[in-house]
């Protein structure tokens, strides 16, 4: 592994667990339970295991899912927009506490408050930013491109400045983030339209077929280049980037993901950078699981990112 990839750790800050249980993004039931499920697998004593001080802050508030169809190409916006300003002032208090938060959704729509906060904190604090998008989607849908309305597939264009003013205007700045600044990881799954989208605006994408052709650990390393100690490094980790066959509890499944080799190294990866600041973890749906067994893998792999491995590494 490249040494630039590995600097020393710096002193494990606090974390801030976030839950925000809701599905009103979402085009399923379900994933308004996640946040529960992550509670039950015991995310919190499993972080604790890892000598860091974690801090449940308990679930977010916003209005319940009415589940109706779209207007003019979005569903549920006004409540979608509630829920991520919630989002975007927990995760910015966290920030501003010196305190790394764990978002644990609700579906992906939340993505646009947590980010949004994210590049705000690093605005004020005079970071850089990256955003690792680990996901069978690319999320880059719009009102007019959308062939659902569901606005869990459109978090990362309504965070480029493609959007309704309610979501793209959260963070204080429009665009909340520049697209250079993401590296999409897993994608398997992208609507028509939303690829010609993809690829005008430049987005980065490591799709599964770069992944089959070049590995996990020469893909990790172009995602990773170019942090530095200035760079705030985000994970919004959607659990339908693993294979449904090692992670069944999403609504939106989609064969041929990473195993769960390949995700361990990853997070892994992710971690030797001892770059990690806040992380997403989205669309779990209890309702859709076996026995827990998605939010158990989730865990697992979110422990490797705080720095479990096999074996005692320099």
């Amino acid at each position: 592994m490249s040494t630039s990839l590995a600097p020393a750790r710096a002193a494990a800050r606090p974390v801030a667990l976030i839950g925000a249980p809701t599905d009103i993004g979402a085009g399923a039931r379900g994933a308004s339970m996640g946040p529960e499920a992550m509670r039950v697998a015991g995310i919190q004593p499993a972080l604790e295991g890892h000598g860091l001080t974690v801090i449940d802050r308990g679930n977010l508030g916003g209005p319940s899912n009415p589940w109706l169809p779209p207007t003019d190409g979005y569903r549920h916006l006004s409540e979608v927009a509630a829920w991520n300003r919630a989002v975007h002032d927990a995760v910015h208090a966290e920030l501003a506490l010196g305190h790394l938060p764990i978002l644990l959704g609700g579906d992906h729509c939340l993505g646009i408050g947590s980010i949004s906060a994210v590049a705000r904190h690093c605005r004020e604090a005079g970071k850089k930013l990256r955003v690792l998008w680990l996901d069978a989607h690319a999320d880059f849908n719009t009102s007019l491109l959308t062939p659902s309305g569901n606005i869990h597939g459109m978090p990362v264009a309504c965070l480029c400045g493609h959007g309704p003013q309610e979501l793209i205007e959260i963070g204080g700045q429009v665009p909340a983030i520049n697209p250079k600044w993401i590296r999409q990881i897993g994608i398997r799954s992208v609507d028509p339209g939303e690829k010609r989208f993809v690829h005008e605006v430049g987005l980065e994408v490591f799709d599964m077929r770069y992944i089959d052709e070049m590995g996990m650990r020469h893909t990790m390393e172009l995602a990773l280049a170019t942090m530095d100690a200035n760079t705030h490094l985000h994970v919004s980790f959607d659990v339908d980037f693993l294979d449904p066959e090692i992670a069944p509890g999403v609504g939106t499944t989609i064969p041929g993901g990473p195993t769960y080799r390949e995700a361990q190294l990853c997070m892994e990866m992710i971690a030797d950078t001892g770059r990690l600041a806040s992380l997403d973890v989205m669309e779990l749906n209890p309702a859709l699981d076996v026995r827990n067994k998605t939010a158990v893998i989730a865990l697992d792999l979110i422990e490797s990112l705080f720095g479990k491995s096999t074996l005692m590494r320099k």
